[in-house]
Formats: C-alpha cells, structure tokens, sequence
C-alpha cells in the first residue's frame, strides 16, 4: 500500500489509543499520553526475553495490537490476540496487515477466555483491569485457564506507592490499619475518571501487587511502576 492508501485506512479506521508507526504513518499522532505504548514498552522491553522462538502468546485487550505485534517481531510462534471492540480488532488486523505480522484476532470477553481452551507460554494483561467490573475474578480466571507459565501485568495505579507489612490476620476490633499509608486499597470510580464510563477500579501499588499473589501468581520483576512480570504458581492467598 502507499502511504497516502495506509493514511486514509487509518484515519477510516480512527480515532486510534496505540499510536502505532504504520510505514510512516502514525496512527495517534497527538496522544494525550505522548508516544504511546511504544514510550512505555521501551522502559521494560527488557524484562521481556528478545527470543521467543516457539512460544505461544496470548494478548488480553489487545486494542490495535501494539503488543501483539512487538511479541511476534520477537520472534513468537504464534500470537493470539484477543477484545471485546470490533473497531480496535479491525485497526489491529490493519495494522498487522501493514506490518507484515501473522497475528490472530479474536472478538472474545477476559472473562470468557477459557473458551480458548488453550494455556500459552506468555499471557499479556496489559491497561485492562481498571475497565473491569470484577477485576480479581479476571485474574482469577487468566491464572486457571489461560497462563502457561509467565505473565506480563499492567495497570494503572493511584494513591500510595508505599508497600505496608501487613499480618496475615487481623482482630475485628483493629480498624486502623485500614487506614495505614502502603495498606491494599483499591479504588472505586462510580462515574468517570479522565473522562473514561470504563475506569471502574484502580489499585494503589500494594493492591496491584496483592491482587496478583492473590491469583496465584509469583512476582519475579517489576521493571516499571506499574508492570509485572510473574510466573504463574499454585500458591493462593
């Protein structure tokens, strides 16, 4: 396609939250967020093995595929990649049409991904749980039917970036500690927050990372504030 074809189908297919490099077209040029995820990947693109030769991927929200992509550049040998928006799953077949990619795109809910019927080796949840109405059941049930062995967690987080020791019971009496700067908080948004009907819960740090021991996963790197990689365990809290 030409460059003038790749800016006509991506301004049909807009507006666009990846801002995606398409042969020199950008797709979200005036991002709120800047050059986003690509500013994001690159501060933990690292923690990420650059050889993923025979593994299998499977990308939750995948919205226009930015991660999807990046994964099967890395050699993956097979990508699934899956959202509930048919308008972000057909910027994301453009998108990996133009980048020469082979990457499956599915129309599937987090909640309904048992479906697949499948485990991948690397399972990405990436800026999806704060949209969620129930985001320790999503966990819950990526752990038991989706993660193979490792996966790459992302959420917004605000409040305290502190982590509070916190026992493993606590007498009925005992109220403060709710109130402890670092304790688990997760926050309620009845409305809107950034002008978003979709931002429902976001973690302060210690709830991001309790959520996750939660679920049965072992944090084993947290190469940015608000990512995670984990391993997948048995071990429940």
């Amino acid at each position: 396609m030409t460059r003038d074809e790749i800016d006509r189908e991506v301004q049909k297919l807009g507006p666009w939250f990846h801002n995606m490099d398409l042969d020199g077209v950008m797709t979200a040029p005036r991002h709120f967020l800047g050059d986003y995820p690509r500013q994001k990947f690159a501060r933990f693109a690292h923690a990420i093995p650059e050889d993923l030769t025979g593994q299998t991927v499977l990308d939750i929200g995948c919205n226009a595929g930015f991660y999807s992509i990046e994964m099967k550049r890395r050699g993956a040998a097979r990508v699934v990649g899956i959202d509930s928006h048919e308008g972000y799953l057909a910027q994301a077949r453009f998108a990996a049409k133009v980048s020469g990619v082979d990457v499956e795109l599915r129309k599937l809910d987090v909640y309904e991904v048992g479906s697949l019927q499948e485990k991948f080796d690397v399972v990405l949840f990436m800026g999806v749980l704060y949209h969620l109405r129930h985001p320790l059941l999503a966990l819950d049930i990526i752990h038991d039917r989706v993660v193979g062995d490792t996966l790459i967690f992302q959420s917004m987080q605000r409040g305290s970036t502190e982590i509070a020791a916190v026992e493993d019971d606590y007498p009925f009496a005992e109220v403060n500690v709710f109130d402890r700067v670092g304790y688990p908080v997760m926050h309620f948004v009845e409305k809107r927050y950034a002008g978003d009907p979709t931002n429902w819960w976001v973690p302060n740090r210690a709830c991001a990372q309790a959520m996750l021991r939660s679920a049965g996963f072992r944090i084993e790197a947290n190469p940015e504030p608000e990512v995670y990689i984990c391993k997948r365990s048995e071990e429940r809290r």
